[in-house]
């Protein structure tokens, strides 16, 4: 069996042969810790690039002392070059037929389903994320892919016949691509996010210089690797590296930037959107942060609610803008609910997630590991902590990024439900009533995703009509706020989750990458 003919993993679902799957995953993870320790250039126009500026160590957060490679950062003058390629590339890209440019997308993700475990495995001692979510973050990206380039088919590449105000006019409307985006990408889902943005901008017409997380160049490098092997021209597709606070901020600012697309933090993000637009406005398309709520009334399935906040809160260590990080309980069934929530989570397996079935892995980085030690010592003095809280540090951990899975019930003024950690830590408070579960649902500056167990239809349907999110679940077993996928669930966050109120993953991105042209034409007798 080849690793394009397996079926399908997604975050929700593995209706595969799992031990088919850990066997080719063993062979994966032998043939890249094999690889790890190289040095990588950068990719310009095509060409490898090296400098003498200071090289980017990639680690392990499940090792920290296992180098995976080390990779030559951009200087002003790189990141000057490589703008300069893709302005120049722009053109020709821009005028091809949308089928030409489908083409090679197409078969990057071939490639991508075809090279998945490996990719899986990169991930998964990259970002420290476990098989599964690993292997759904390869099959995301090919199909996030698949779904852009379709929507330019059905969309017959934007170009519409308008309306006659005379019998002597034609009138066209068009989109049209800006020309060069800047693509800057987060380490939690470094190859799905980087290949979603990245994608949806070619496919509409534009050229990339692309940034991946400083925590993810390996990952970063393979993309790139894909899109040059499946046929994308060089220029048109340029990879940089380096630190986000100050290469980044140079690549969005530089002059011939004519978008951004970035998934990050909310902070970085509205840094990026207040000051991107100084002398015009410029496409700043932004996925940011969430602190996303989830609602479990006294009608629910105790037991659905606690697996699948359990599942949200705790999948990649919580280190997800979609990661339940706040739970508001009936007060009738609160008890009940943590008791049973508890459980699950005591159930999960931790350690090194790229070995077969460990479910929770490493944090990313060190400064991960504070802010969660904060907020465990924020809870323990305004409520308590029943379950974790401690950095793991026996055996093998002790070289990583590890901690446990925390849970805490606080009074409802604290801030721990209103502060995006990215770190295992859920808070709980009690309600009593619907309408206060929904008001502080909403008390928070992000809308991304939430969800609610409940056995009322009238509080479902409502849920859906007053909660602020852009993504919303209801009585989903597999993840109160999670599992999001192309065509399925469109990822969009509302307030101070995203710029744009249209999100990836759904039927409206990838236009956002283009501005519109009306185009009348007279005609006149001879």
């Amino acid at each position: 069996m080849t690793a394009a003919s397996l079926p399908k993993i997604t975050y929700t679902s593995a209706n595969v042969d799992l031990e088919q799957f850990h066997a080719m995953f063993d062979e994966a993870l032998v043939r890249v810790r094999g690889a790890s320790g190289k040095e990588y250039p950068m990719y310009i126009d095509g060409k490898a690039i090296t400098t003498t500026a200071e090289q980017l160590v990639d680690t392990s957060p499940i090792d920290a002392s296992r180098v995976l490679g080390t990779f030559h950062t951009a200087r002003p003058e790189q990141i000057d070059l490589a703008v300069k390629a893709a302005r120049a590339a722009a053109r020709e890209w821009a005028h091809r037929s949308v089928e030409e440019r489908i083409a090679p997308l197409r078969r990057a993700a071939e490639l991508i389903r075809e090279r998945k475990f490996d990719l899986a495995a990169t991930m998964s001692v990259e970002v420290g994320k476990s098989r599964l979510e690993a292997m759904g973050d390869a099959e995301e990206s090919a199909d996030l892919i698949d779904y852009y380039c379709q929507q330019m088919l059905d969309a017959r590449g934007f170009v519409r016949e308008m309306a006659k105000m005379t019998p002597i006019e034609r009138n066209i409307d068009v989109l049209r691509p800006f020309g060069v985006f800047a693509c800057i990408a987060p380490f939690n889902f470094p190859l799905a996010l980087s290949a979603g943005m990245s994608s949806a901008a070619l496919v509409a017409g534009n050229t990339i210089v692309y940034k991946p997380a400083e925590e993810t160049p390996w990952t970063g490098l393979r993309l790139y690797e894909i899109y040059r092997d499946a046929g994308i021209p060089a220029g048109a597709f340029n990879l940089i590296q380096g630190d986000g606070h100050v290469m980044g901020d140079a690549l969005w600012r530089h002059p011939g930037i004519d978008g951004v697309v970035f998934t990050g933090s909310k902070e970085v993000g509205m840094r990026i959107f207040s000051e991107f637009s100084a002398k015009f406005a410029r496409p700043c398309l932004l996925e940011l942060g969430g602190k996303n709520a989830a609602i479990v009334m006294d009608t629910a399935d105790i037991d659905m609610a606690a697996e699948g906040v359990m599942k949200s809160a705790f999948g990649l260590q919580n280190q997800k803008c979609s990661a339940t990080s706040r739970v508001y309980v009936h007060k009738f069934i609160a008890n009940e609910f943590i008791e049973a929530l508890v459980a699950k989570t005591e159930k999960l397996v931790i350690g090194d997630p790229s070995e077969r079935d460990v479910y929770f892995g490493p944090v990313i980085n060190a400064q991960a590991v504070e802010r969660y030690e904060r907020a465990v010592a924020q809870a323990r003095a305004e409520g308590k902590v029943v379950l974790g809280g401690t950095r793991l540090t026996r055996g093998a951990q002790a070289k990583g990024h590890y901690v446990s899975p925390a849970i805490a019930t606080l009074p409802l003024d604290s801030t721990l439900f209103r502060t995006e950690l990215f770190a295992p830590f859920l808070a709980i408070g009690e309600i009593t009533t619907f309408d206060e579960a929904i008001a502080e649902s909403n008390r928070t500056e992000y809308g991304l995703t939430a969800g609610i167990y409940s056995g009322s239809e009238e509080e479902v349907a409502r849920f859906f009509d007053e909660i602020e999110a852009g993504v919303c679940y209801a009585n989903k077993r597999t993840g109160a706020t999670t599992g999001a996928w192309p065509g399925a669930q469109a990822f969009t966050g509302w307030k101070g989750s995203g710029s744009s109120g249209k999100g990836g993953c759904g039927p409206y991105y990838v236009m956002q990458f283009m501005r519109e042209q009306s185009r009348t034409t007279i005609h006149t007798s001879v």
